[in-house]
Order: structure tokens, then C-alpha cells, then sequence
């Protein structure tokens, strides 16, 4: 029997299958607000088969943007769009999730397929903020460091977003705390060079985390899912590491947090990812040992792939990413090669 075609049930919510459209920025937003684009792109995954289908990095503030083309939850205006992203992904058997992010000192920049590139202040771009004055790359701005108001507002930001997510009818959230955007910039000792509360031992600088993520349970119907997505190890001597990570998720666990995400690098630019199929499997193995549920991602384009890694214990869901943008349908195939049963939509029951 396949286990990638079993189901999975969190809090109350049940997932059709361990695939997961692993949230990837679509960058097509106008001023934030969710358009047709969205609408077809993840409308198509969920159609295609897909257990949960998780929507882009959505920023909890206009400068938690990676660029101004990123999806915005920082206001009741964007509920409407949103809703009818969720309410489609439900009709088509798929659970909704979103995630929630704010892109810290890794803002401000163009759209990739426009270079990526940090924006000038007289060029559309905004001041970004950080734990510490470090830039990302050593030509960009020195980050504004936030102060113990401006965390306490972003705090709020998220509490809020979440409950903008409640009202929208996504299922399931994810706290975005990887690929160095603001909340991993606070994790690692390599970005935050803080001495106050949220800066220096371990525990200090998980805090800002840890209280995001007790804010968006306060928003977040218990019978509901919370997923955070961490960066396992920065790829870097001296940075957050895997120890760290299994330390935290024990915590996050404790925070009644159900599933850990585990990516890996993203804070360090010129940080080396030993880039070979399965390579971030290993975190989310290391992880699931703590008893939290772990989702693993990154380079997992294979039907067998992704079956033995639920097989063999290592996550409970697989994240697929490129995969899916080159494949909407992935699940179909996946399910013919394992020799799983699969529902598919009546419209396209001809091609079966």
C-alpha cells in the first residue's frame, strides 16, 4: 500500500494524501491583492491532486515584502481574494494553507525575472529591517534594527494576519522562519548580534518565534493545523545549526506547533548547499525523533523518491516545489507508478 496515497489527519484536519504544493512565491501581486494568476495556479494544483496546497509567502506588513509584486495579508481589504483562492482549493478535495512571512532584510528587491535585485528608495523600494544592522549581501542597505516596540507590533501583525486567514477559510497556517527572512535573521547567531531579550543564548533568540507563534495560536482555531518552516542549518560555521533546530522543535512543540517544515540555508549568501536529490531529507529524519511531524522538501521529483522517504520514516509529508510548477498533474503520475488509487476530477475521467 503506498504511503504517499494514505491519508493524514492533524488536529481535525484530514489530508487526502502526504503531497504538498510547498509555498512558492508567484511574485504577480498588484499592491498585495490576490488576482486571477493565484486563483488558476493553485486552483490547478489542488485540481491535479494535491493534499494540502499551501499559498506563497503572504506578508504580514507592506515592508515584510520580498518584492512589491509579493501577496499581502496586512490588511481586511485582501480577505475577499484570498477566500476564493480557499474556497476553490476545498471544492476540489484539497486542504487550503497559507503562509505567513515577512521577508525582514531580504526586502525591497525586484521581481527575479527583473534581476532580484535590491530596489533604491527612489526606485519603488523601502527600508528594510532586521535583528542587527547586517545586510544580506554586502552591497545592500544596512538594515534599520527593530526595537522591542517595532517586535511587539510585528507580533501583532502576525496575530492579526492570522486571523485575516481564519476569515478567508484556509485551514491550515505556516509561519514562514526560514530561508533568512525576518524570523530566522533572529534565530541565527549570524544575523542577530542583539543584547537585549531577543539576541544572544539560544533562548533569547528563538523568543521573537516563539511569541509570533503563541500569537497566531491565540487566532488559530485549535482544531486547526500550525506548521512553521525553518531553515534546518545555514550551511555556515558558527550559524544555526541542526542541533539548534532539533532543540526548537521541542519547543515549538510544547507551543502545540503540529508539523515542523524542514529547509534548509537561504540567511548566509555565500553559503554552500550541497545541491543532490534528498539532501535536506536528513533534517526532517532528525527532527520527526523529537515525536513532532515533520515535512521534508527540495529537489524530490520522483514518485518512488517521495514514497520511500514516508516509507522509511523519515517525514510524515513530502513538500513538492519545482516539480509542481513543472507538473500541476504530478499526483496522477505519481499515483499510476506506485500503483495507487487516486480520485480524479469527473471532467477529466476520459484521460484516465
Amino acid at each position: 500500500m503506498s504511503k504517499l496515497f494514505s491519508t493524514l489527519a492533524v488536529k481535525k484536519i484530514i489530508l487526502r494524501n502526504r503531497i504538498v504544493m510547498s509555498p512558492m512565491c508567484q511574485y504577480s501581486s498588484s499592491d498585495g491583492f490576490a488576482n486571477d494568476w493565484h486563483l488558476v495556479h493553485y486552483g490547478s494544483r489542488a485540481t491535479g491532486g494535491a493534499g494540502l496546497v499551501i499559498v506563497e509567502a503572504t506578508a504580514v506588513s507592506p515592508e515584510g515584502r520580498i518584492t512589491p509584486g509579493d501577496l499581502g495579508i496586512w490588511s481586511d481589504e485582501y480577505i475577499t481574494g484570498l477566500e476564493r483562492i480557499a474556497g476553490f482549493i476545498h471544492s476540489k478535495g484539497a486542504v487550503a494553507g497559507i503562509q505567513l512571512a515577512h521577508a525582514g532584510r531580504k526586502g525591497s528587491c525586484a521581481v527575479p525575472w527583473k534581476g532580484g535585485k535590491q530596489l533604491g528608495l527612489d526606485k519603488g523600494g523601502w527600508q528594510t529591517i532586521a535583528p542587527s544592522e547586517i545586510p544580506y549581501f554586502p552591497d545592500d542597505r544596512i538594515p534599520r534594527p527593530l526595537d522591542t516596540d517595532d517586535i511587539g507590533k510585528l507580533i501583532s501583525a502576525f496575530r492579526a494576519a492570522a486571523k485575516r486567514a481564519r476569515m478567508a477559510g484556509f485551514r491550515v497556517i505556516e509561519i514562514h522562519s526560514a530561508h533568512g527572512y525576518l524570523l530566522h535573521e533572529f534565530l541565527s547567531p549570524l544575523s542577530n548580534r542583539r543584547t537585549d531579550e531577543y539576541g544572544g543564548g539560544f533562548q533569547n533568540r528563538i523568543r521573537f518565534l516563539t511569541r509570533v507563534v503563541e500569537a497566531v495560536r491565540s487566532e488559530w482555531p485549535a482544531e486547526n493545523p500550525l506548521f512553521v518552516r525553518i531553515s534546518a542549518t545555514d550551511w555556515t560555521e558558527g550559524g544555526w545549526s541542526l542541533e539548534d533546530s532539533i532543540q526548537l522543535a521541542s519547543v515549538l512543540k510544547g507551543l502545540d506547533v503540529d508539523l515542523i517544515d524542514c529547509s534548509s540555508g537561504g540567511n548566509i549568501f555565500d553559503a554552500v548547499l550541497p545541491l543532490e536529490p534528498g539532501y535536506q531529507v536528513p533534517f526532517s529524519a532528525e527532527i520527526r525523533k523529537t515525536g513532532i511531524l515533520t515535512g521534508t522538501v527540495g529537489l524530490i521529483t520522483q514518485a518512488g523518491q517521495a514514497e520511500s522517504i514516508l516509507q522509511e520514516g523519515k517525514a510524515d509529508v513530502v513538500l513538492i516545489g519545482r516539480e509542481l510548477l513543472r507538473n500541476p498533474y504530478f499526483p496522477f503520475h505519481a499515483a499510476r507508478s506506485l500503483g495507487a488509487e487516486h480520485e480524479w476530477p469527473v471532467q477529466y475521467l476520459r484521460a484516465k
